[in-house]
């Protein structure tokens, strides 16, 4: 896992949605090494631990990172003050991202809320291959939509309280879409509910899927041992490290 840790320019800030923020960050060493699915660990000013962010943007041509995040504390927060011009501290690209293969001719990525932008480097990649299912607490949440169509994919996007979309989970289109069958494979990111969900359907009707999972990290980089989840390998409990043996794995090898 090569990443470098450093200062980078934020070249764009815009707020997508409350309490949501979009930066583009100009850093061309880590754009040149990231693929969909890793992430970020940001320091925040006055703050130690950093925090991790998944990457939502890609641009190799130009050098640049997209990362979208919400505020969830005060070190977020304070990362939210930022603005165009200024600097951040980063480390990155860390962790082990998504399987992307070519020859798959239909796939489908799931995100749920703050999960969703990691799925939007994966329908740059597949283009109209790619169906993109998200689901928010209602519509002054959703984010992203126009982005994953501006990628060729089609957007399906369902809401708990029904104000925008479907109301709905998540897991109710994934599993109409299941029954007609053809998919190749199932990506998701979001709350562990939700994640146990789109396994245990894509199980059911034999669909290879690959999650990335959500956890609090401190070290970002395997050291500290703080962000463990059980899995199994070789039909044995192992505990695994989000950070650095994920945050993406195949879903058949995390235990519920």
């Amino acid at each position: 896992m090569k990443y470098t840790q450093g200062q980078y320019i934020i070249a764009d800030k815009t707020a997508i949605a409350r309490e949501i923020y979009s930066f583009t960050i100009s850093c061309p060493e880590v754009a040149a090494a990231a693929c969909p699915g890793q992430f970020v660990h940001i320091r925040a000013r006055g703050y130690t631990l950093r925090r991790p962010i998944s990457i939502c943007g890609i641009d190799k041509e130009k050098g640049t990172l997209r990362i979208v995040f919400e505020i969830r504390g005060e070190g977020t927060a304070e990362i939210a003050r930022l603005n165009k011009g200024d600097l951040i501290d980063m480390l990155a690209p860390l962790g082990h991202g998504f399987t992307v293969d070519p020859s798959y001719n239909k796939v489908v990525l799931i995100g749920g809320g703050i999960g969703t932008p990691p799925m939007l480097p994966l329908a740059k990649a597949y283009g109209n291959k790619a169906i993109a299912i998200s689901g928010f607490r209602n519509a002054s949440a959703v984010i992203l939509q126009d982005d994953f169509r501006q990628t060729g994919a089609e957007a399906i996007l369902c809401t708990d309280d029904g104000s925008a979309g479907i109301h709905g989970f998540v897991t109710q289109p994934l599993k109409e879409l299941a029954e007609k069958g053809g998919i190749d494979a199932v990506y998701a990111c979001g709350p562990m509910p939700m994640l146990k969900g789109v396994s245990a359907i894509c199980k059911e009707n034999g669909i290879f899927c690959q999650i990335s999972l959500e956890e609090r990290m401190a070290c970002g980089i395997g050291a500290c041992l703080g962000c463990a989840c059980r899995t199994v390998r070789n039909d044995e409990e192992y505990f695994a490290h989000v950070c650095k043996d994920g945050p993406v794995f195949n879903a058949e090898e995390v235990l519920w």
